[in-house]
């Protein structure tokens, strides 16, 4: 950090202090800014830092002239808030200080993202507080016909490509969307979070209509029974029993379930009794059901795998992983989307993927040819209001 390219903007008027032809020296200047976090720092300098690789919370804030003290007190007091573990690196962290001869820092904030922020007020007792900067939430639509793939397509219209991943997400137990072939249709309805009159993060996908082989599928958010609950047009849950994947929408079938398929290292013809989905080492792997795991381990061809017993009818398996989520051992209960542990190439594999692997009676059967159906329906006591809002919903945007 006491290496970093430092740029300390302040509040009044424009003065340079100094020059800089060194890379690594530091760049002081006054200037008139206004303040993002509504902060009192009339005669303070500001200083934007970004948090490196490896760096710790010492590192961060000893250049500063915080005390190893201070930095503990800090810690402790911010357990409950938002502690300093969190800190990401390639956030920023933007620290506001009295500048005599040396730097007493008064304040420092940390975004979590483009709307919510941490203050770290240490002017005399230090206080710790989350705030959100000016805001309003806009509902938007988005419609077409796949081109080239759903996010691809969005980022061509300059939509934010988490729309189409949170759309994924939640029909994930009905469609596969790395399977939806140009031709098919999307509406999607989403409130976007606006900053300064700027589009920056999406809040919540609303309402949607997928086309895919020619049959509609809707989807709509309602809340009132359980959060982030999705329902279909007759108020019956998306969420099935087992999940399209193992891995959310980043990802692709390498290899699908055969009886008789060559196998790239043992070099002959044998059975496939899964399905491999490839992505990049490191990405989490969730159970596509709830569950009890009945095997954590580690064998020559399999690598590092999870085997989950889910009831008296199903099991799953997951192959291959670089390691296992914390806390993931025989005996443990898992939940549908858990993650439980994270792609690698342990075992008889040539890249990073995850061999899914699914029984239905003690017989491995391919899990994509099998009926998921959806799980318990909207309760009564909820289905004339869901039906009321739908139907508001379908004449706005789908009619």
């Amino acid at each position: 950090m006491n290496k970093k390219l430092l740029t300390y903007f302040a509040i009044i008027i424009s003065i340079s202090f100094f020059s800089c032809k060194n890379k690594n020296e530091k760049i002081v200047t006054q200037e008139i800014q206004p303040n993002p976090f509504n902060l009192e720092i009339q005669g303070l300098i500001s200083v934007v830092d970004t948090i490196k690789q490896n760096e710790t919370i010492t590192d961060i804030f000893t250049p500063h002239g915080l005390s190893a003290k201070t930095i503990h007190e800090i810690e402790t007091k911010a357990l409950n808030i938002f502690p300093l573990r969190k800190f990401k690196a390639g956030n920023q962290i933007y620290i506001y200080a009295k500048w005599d001869s040396v730097e007493t820092v008064k304040y420092f904030v940390y975004p979590i993202d483009e709307i919510n922020y941490v203050v770290y007020d240490l002017r005399d007792s230090i206080k710790i507080y989350q705030k959100q900067k000016p805001h309003v939430i806009k509902e938007e639509v988005v419609s077409g016909k796949i081109q080239d793939g759903l996010i691809l397509d969005l980022k061509k219209n300059n939509i934010d490509p988490e729309v189409g991943f949170t759309t994924a997400d939640l029909y994930e137990s009905k469609i596969d969307f790395g399977t939806l072939q140009p031709g098919d249709e999307y509406k999607i309805v989403f409130e976007q979070y606006y900053v300064e009159n700027k589009p920056v993060k999406i809040k919540d996908v609303i309402a949607a209509k997928i086309n895919y082989r020619n049959k509609d599928y809707f989807a709509f958010l309602f809340e009132k029974e359980h959060k982030n609950s999705y329902y279909d047009e007759n108020g019956k849950s998306l969420q099935g029993m087992f999940l399209n994947a193992p891995i959310k929408f980043r990802y692709r079938i390498s290899s699908r379930f055969s009886s008789n398929r060559f196998h790239p290292i043992l070099h002959r013809n044998k059975a496939h009794l899964g399905t491999d989905f490839a992505a990049a080492y490191g990405t989490p792997i969730q159970s596509t059901a709830n569950g009890v795991v009945i095997e954590a381990a580690y064998s020559s061809g399999n690598g590092n795998y999870v085997k989950i017993k889910h009831n008296p009818t199903y099991t799953t398996q997951y192959l291959h992983m670089s390691k296992f989520a914390s806390g993931i051992r025989k005996g443990v209960r898992v939940s549908q989307g858990q993650v439980i542990g994270y792609v690698g190439s342990t075992g008889l594999a040539t890249g990073p993927h995850v061999c899914y692997r699914f029984w239905k009676n003690g017989k491995q059967v391919n899990p994509m040819k099998e009926n998921r159906n959806a799980s318990e329906p909207l309760s009564k006591m909820y289905l004339n209001a869901f039906l009321e809002y739908k139907n508001q919903i379908m004449k706005k945007y789908f009619s």
